[in-house]
């Protein structure tokens, strides 16, 4: 018997079983189909099946410190308003108007008493209640019912050290148990210091024509194109006759997968004071002398104290929190991957440091990140770069008929004494195999158990 069509809300019944989109991920041959990247119908499942269910980071809590004060951004395709509320809480709200569905609000942050439809005039409290309908009693014989036709709010906001998640899914688990194994590197990056973080510098945004999982998978797990795709940008950084050995990192590489849930990371951790100075240099060259000292000497003695264990001082680290948050401590950007269809991402970018981390050393964040990790940055160049050439590649017949390998460390990581999740190699594509066989779980069982078992 034929296995039946998954039914979507968003396309009926598509051309895709179960079994179609589970084939196009094998971890046993550590393959998969290019067309994952670029099929239209797969990623209108995606806005359904992971934007429309996973636990999405919107925004950071210092974004919106006073009540009434709101920011713009998405939930996948979704555009949604973050707002504090009058208690100090924070409500997500779909950003549409419920009487034509124009965009509710089109500033990209500010404060607000009220959000007003542009397009007829219905307007909001900033809880998402209906308030006022201009002519209800001429239009409306004062027959509507407004509380009938509030904002839509999502079905759970959570916040970890700052950062505002939210989801739509009602059966979504907590998002401690989404995070998992993630939570132990993701804190490493947030809770450094008692007095939390903050933003600085604005969000930057820009569009990269490719397909949001590259990104998303590269920052999960692969510290494999970095010594080539990124050694001519971080030579320029170091002082003039540097050798090629001196611009890596020094120290023991590792690379995880989570248990559950897709996220991964990969870093390096320095066991000697030698090593870590080779380290700091490295990062000297990027983000300045007062910001690597104080990330590697300040910050590792506040996460020593506050985790009570050994102190996790990681180099060259990269992290996804599945399916598109990502960032990189000591360089201290964390961005979001918005998707825009299978061929394009939007990506919002911000510098997150310690409230308590010194002036000079903030700005030294902020100018880092601008020559790196930004718009036109060194580093996010090659990145982008690879990105959209593998995109344009794969608008071939052929290019898409041939299957990718991802079978790089299969078989060796396990789990580690120290470390949580499954540990290996930092060169391995372990965390790359779990992002997508995670994708393909999300988008082919509607059973939270099933992911979490």
């Amino acid at each position: 018997m034929t296995e039946p069509f998954i039914e979507s809300e968003m396309l009926g019944a598509t051309r895709w079983t179960s079994a179609a989109i589970c084939d196009l991920v094998d971890e046993n041959k550590g393959s998969i189909d290019p067309r994952i990247y670029t099929d239209e119908q797969l990623y209108q499942l995606e806005l359904e099946r992971i934007f429309g269910r996973a636990w999405l980071c919107v925004a950071h809590e210092a974004q919106i410190p006073n009540a009434g004060d709101f920011f713009s951004t998405y939930m996948g395709e979704d555009p949604v308003l973050v707002v504090r509320q009058v208690d100090m809480s924070v409500k997500v709200l779909l950003n549409q108007c419920r009487h034509r569905g124009m965009k509710l609000c089109r500033a990209d942050l500010g404060n607000a008493k009220v959000f007003s439809c542009s397009y007829h005039g219905w307007s909001y409290a900033i809880n998402g209640d209906l308030i006022r309908v201009p002519r209800e009693e001429e239009g409306y014989k004062n027959k509507l019912i407004k509380s009938d036709w509030g904002a839509i709010e999502v079905a759970a906001v959570e916040l970890y050290h700052g950062l505002i998640f939210a989801t739509w899914d009602p059966q979504a688990p907590s998002l401690k148990t989404y995070l998992g194994d993630a939570a132990y590197y993701l804190d490493t990056f947030l809770s450094r210091h008692d007095g939390g973080t903050e933003i600085i510098g604005g969000v930057t945004k820009w569009v990269v024509k490719a397909n949001w999982k590259f990104a998303a998978e590269q920052f999960a797990s692969d510290m494999y194109h970095a010594p080539l795709s990124h050694l001519s940008a971080t030579l320029a950084a170091m002082p003039e006759g540097t050798s090629v050995s001196k611009a890596e990192w020094k120290g023991t590489g590792y690379h995880v997968r989570t248990h559950q849930g897709g996220h991964g990371t990969g870093f390096f951790s320095a066991p000697t004071e030698a090593a870590q100075m080779e380290n700091i240099q490295i990062l000297f060259g990027w983000m300045g002398e007062d910001a690597s000292k104080y990330y590697y000497t300040q910050a590792a003695e506040n996460l020593r104290q506050r985790r009570g264990d050994a102190p996790l001082v990681i180099n060259g680290a990269h992290m996804t929190i599945f399916p598109n948050l990502s960032f990189l401590p000591a360089i201290q950007t964390l961005r979001v991957w918005q998707p825009r269809g299978p061929n394009e991402i939007e990506v919002w970018a911000v510098t997150i440091v310690d409230k308590a981390a010194p002036q000079a050393a903030k700005e030294q964040w902020r100018l880092g990140n601008i020559r790196t990790f930004s718009a036109g940055g060194v580093f996010e160049q090659d990145d982008g770069e690879n990105w959209v050439m593998i995109q344009d590649v794969l608008r071939g017949y052929r290019a898409r008929k041939t299957a990718l390998n991802t079978s790089m460390g299969q078989g060796f990581a396990k789990p580690h004494e120290h470390y949580p999740g499954i540990v290996g190699d930092v060169f391995s594509e372990e965390a790359a195999r779990g992002l997508y066989s995670h994708w393909a779980k999300m988008l082919t069982t509607d059973k939270w158990a099933t992911l979490y078992d």
